[in-house]
Parts: structure tokens; C-alpha cells; sequence
């Protein structure tokens, strides 16, 4: 028995299901999740000594790779002061001030303590802005798991077989309208039926939860439209997208803005942390200005700010990286691309700079519907040979895979030749 699956055995009986995240899980997969040690660079090792090239990323903030020096050292002279004050500290000042002079869309900023929190936030934020209730989302975005969200939501629920959450009340859905990812005539169907309803409508602006599913031409561009036709507010959740396809995010990289942002643990360069911001009128309704409240005891960690500003300013400093990201993704997702059309295999490889995805299915995968059409037994197969070749993936057919600058071309080289091994 290795001491991951020694560690497994421990953890199934004092933590549900062995983890304390779903997406850590590898039940889709059939065996018992690994254990990580340490991480360097694009490598994570596991308790038992291996070494594997890692595509998570920590589910994206490593943007700059694992245990990046600068973001080491600025972790460590934070933590010499103190981990926690629970008060107002001049980090957060600097980081709000430094977020909103570079995010056009971002006049204000509050933060909190997670992806989950910041959505749920800005949510709140814009029905007491608009005075409306309803809620548009998207079958297959996941935006944490709020009860208002766990509605036809992606990630870790469709890995797991189940499309809603037990315990989450009728009353918390009923206010939540699904419409189908790029689909704009479904947006307008709901606010046709709901006339003057609703509050907002929330997209990840590249889906990302369901596998990688790129916004269609105009999709984000008619989403603007509709929202500033029904009096409703466009709230673009970049836990995932931002600081990653541009500095400005999503919002930036197809030219769209936003009324609100929601961000997560890239704030914090991986830190527990998020945060949501957006136009002045907007957050000037959160208390203790105004009547929406929200609070959170932890948010604006010293330490989390310290690592997040750090990793921030050198990505505004260094504007190149998003090149040099679009690059590496071309190489390997266009590599696995080049292996899949000379094997005459019919998978679909959907990316868009450093994000990507298999989908074990003929069907263009544009939609939740048509993502669900992939054989995730394939999959689960694909998986756990790239595994034996030391290629750590996300252990489910809807998540990403996430490159960082420290993935090197030999070790995309490398990756490439695991791919192409398997489909020979």
C-alpha cells in the first residue's frame, strides 16, 4: 500500500468522502487520491516521492508556478508580523487601490474569503442595487455553492452525477432562471417571462466548470446588450479567467465590460481568498455605506494580500506573460489537436490561451448538453495512464487543465509524447 492510499484510509473516516473538496475526489476515476507533498515550478510531488507535471495549478491561480520565489518571500516577511489581526490593515488599502487604477470595470472593490463568497456577495450586492430578485445563470457554470447557485451548476456536481444539491431549499432556487451557454435567444426567453424581474445575469465568461467552453462571436457581446435593455446588471465571474487570459481578465481579452467581477484565490496567488468589485453605485450599496450587508472576519488576510499583491504587480509588470501563456497553450493543446486528427480520432480539444480540454465525444462541445455527451469512462482511462506517466491532471472530464509560465517546452514536449503513447 503506498502512503497516499494509507493516507486515503485514514481521512475516509474522519472527513466525507476521504476530502475535504469534491474536486479533489477520485472517485470518477477509481482509486485513491494523491497526496501532495510539496510543489516547485510546473512539478507537485506526492507523499510516496513522485514527481508529476501539474495541470491544475492549484485550480489556476499559479499562474507564475508553484512556490514562485518572490511570492515565497513575501508570504514569509508578512507572516513575521503577525498571521491575523482582524482589523483593517494597509496591504488591503494598497491592494483595492492597485486593483481598481488597472481593472477599467472595477471602481470599488470588497474583499472576502473565496470564489463561493465573492459570488454570493455581488449577488446580493445587485438585487439590493436593482431592487429586483431573479437571477439569470447558465447550465454547467458553476458559481460556488451557495444555494441560490446549485442549479444545473458544473464542476465537481456534474462529476458526482448529481445536478443539484440535497438540502438546498425549493424556496433559495426559485428565484435563479437557467439559460443555455451561448445560447442568447434562451436569455431572452427568461426575461421575456420575467418581465422587469431580474437583477443580474452571471456567466463565467469563458465556461470553464464543464470543461473548456469558449463564449461563441457575439455571446458576451449580446449579454451586454440584453442586460442594459432590461434594466439588468452583467456580472462576469472570473475566479477562473482572471488575471489569467489578460490582466484585465475575460473582461478585457474579448473587450466587454462588466457592471461586477467576482474573483477568487488568484487574488491571494492562491491563497485562500476573492473578491468582488464593480462600479461605484453599486458597492457604495455593501455595508457599513450602505444597506446590503455582508461581512467576513478573515477578509483581507494579511498574509493572503501580501502573496496576491506580489503576484499582481509582476503580472502588471510584466504585460509579456500573457503572451508567452497564449504560446505554451498553443503548443500543447495544438499538439494534442495535431496527435488526435493523425490517430483519426474524432475527440474535441477546446481551448483558448492557457485553458484546455479533452472531451471524449465526436459532438462539438459548445454547451452543457453537448459536454455531457462525453464518455467520462474514456476518460477516466486517459486519466489514469497520463497519471502512470507522471502527467498530473484534474481527476474529472469538466474541470480545465491550467499552464503555468514555468511549464517549459521539453516539458510540454514531454507531455505531448504521453499523449501521443496513448493513443497509438
Amino acid at each position: 500500500m503506498t502512503k497516499s492510499e494509507a493516507l486515503f484510509e485514514r481521512a475516509v473516516k474522519r472527513i466525507p468522502g476521504g476530502v475535504n473538496s469534491p474536486v479533489r475526489a477520485y472517485g470518477a476515476i477509481g482509486e485513491a487520491p494523491r497526496f501532495i507533498d510539496r510543489a516547485d515550478g510546473c512539478y507537485i510531488y506526492d507523499v510516496d516521492g513522485n514527481r508529476y507535471i501539474d495541470y491544475i495549478d492549484s485550480w489556476g491561480p499559479m499562474i507564475l508556478g508553484h512556490n514562485f520565489p518572490a511570492i515565497r518571500e513575501s508570504v514569509v516577511k508578512a507572516s513575521e508580523k503577525g498571521l491575523s489581526f482582524g482589523c483593517a490593515t494597509e496591504i488591503e488599502v494598497e491592494m483595492a487601490e492597485f486593483i481598481c487604477s488597472h481593472i477599467p470595470h472595477v471602481e470599488m472593490v470588497r474583499m472576502v474569503n473565496s470564489g463561493t463568497e465573492a459570488v454570493m456577495s455581488a449577488i446580493r450586492a445587485a438585487r439590493g442595487f436593482t431592487g429586483k430578485n431573479k437571477i439569470v445563470k447558465f447550465a454547467g457554470c458553476y458559481h460556488g455553492h451557495t444555494d441560490a447557485m446549485l442549479v444545473s451548476a458544473g464542476s465537481g456536481v456534474m462529476t458526482s452525477g448529481v445536478p443539484d444539491s440535497a438540502g438546498v431549499p425549493k424556496g433559495c432556487t426559485e428565484d435563479t432562471m437557467t439559460a443555455v451557454y451561448n445560447d442568447l435567444n434562451s436569455v431572452k426567453t427568461l426575461m421575456e417571462q420575467a418581465p422587469g424581474q431580474v437583477a443580474a445575469v452571471i456567466v463565467e465568461p469563458v465556461g470553464a466548470n464543464m470543461g473548456v467552453v469558449p463564449p461563441e462571436e457575439g455571446f458576451l457581446e449580446g449579454l451586454r446588450a440584453l442586460c442594459d435593455e432590461n434594466g439588468a446588471l452583467l456580472i462576469f465571474d472570473e475566479v477562473i479567467t482572471g488575471f489569467r487570459l489578460a490582466f484585465g481578465g475575460a473582461a478585457e481579452y474579448f473587450g466587454i465590460r462588466p457592471d461586477m467581477v467576482t474573483y477568487g484565490k488568484i487574488i491571494g496567488a492562491g491563497m485562500p481568498v476573492g473578491a468582488y468589485g464593480g462600479r461605484r453605485e453599486i458597492m457604495e450599496m455593501v455595508a457599513p455605506v450602505g444597506a446590503v450587508y455582508q461581512a467576513g472576519t478573515l477578509s483581507g488576510n494579511p498574509i493572503a494580500m501580501a502573496a496576491g499583491l506580489t503576484q499582481l504587480k509582476y503580472l502588471f509588470a510584466h504585460p509579456e506573460t500573457y503572451t508567452l501563456l497564449a504560446e505554451k497553450g498553443e503548443k500543447l493543446y495544438g499538439g494534442m489537436e495535431d496527435i488526435l486528427k493523425e490517430k483519426g480520432l474524432g475527440y474535441q480539444l477546446n481551448h483558448i490561451s492557457s485553458l484546455g480540454s479533452l472531451f471524449f465525444t465526436e459532438q462539438q462541445v459548445k454547451d452543457y448538453t453537448s459536454a455531457k455527451t462525453s464518455d467520462t469512462t474514456a476518460f477516466a482511462d486517459y486519466f489514469k495512464a497520463m497519471l502512470k506517466n507522471g502527467i498530473h491532471l484534474a481527476p474529472s472530464q469538466f474541470e480545465a487543465m491550467f499552464l503555468s509560465v514555468a511549464h517549459t517546452d521539453a516539458v510540454i514536449e514531454e507531455t505531448l509524447d504521453a499523449v501521443r503513447k496513448y493513443f497509438v
